[in-house]
């Protein structure tokens, strides 16, 4: 009877002891957010004051569009990598459905990548 009573106290302190454990996790992944919230704050409005204003609104217009592209090109990039992957995976693997996803994947990522290059040869711009 009293291996039973052990077991039951110890096996309570195991339980209490996770639960423990639970809980800092949880106030862990609380005070992670918490602090991501806070930096991102913190640099929304020490960089809020900066403004690269112009007296041209055909200039600002520019930026912006070359900006958008840029991030446009980056993910066409990322799509051509992840497309290239693919492809040599397949060829591993000797799957044919995920070559021709591949082959596919790259062929967008190029065309992604080259959006604007694309738009300016068809309005000749």
């Amino acid at each position: 009877m009293e291996k039973i009573n052990s077991f039951r106290i110890s096996l309570t302190k195991k339980i209490k002891n996770l639960e423990e454990k639970n809980m800092s996790k949880n106030k862990f992944k609380i005070l992670k957010v918490l602090a991501v919230v806070l930096y991102t704050a913190f640099f929304m409005f020490v960089n809020g004051g900066i403004v690269f204003a112009t007296d041209d609104p055909l200039t600002v217009i520019n930026n912006l569009s070359t900006f958008i592209f840029g991030i446009i090109r980056a993910v066409g990039m990322i799509i051509l990598g992840f497309g290239i992957v693919q492809v040599g995976l397949s060829l591993k693997s000797h799957d044919p459905a995920q070559r021709a996803n591949g082959v596919m994947t790259v062929a967008g990522g190029v065309i992604i990548t080259f959006a604007k290059e694309i738009l300016n040869l068809i309005t000749g711009g």
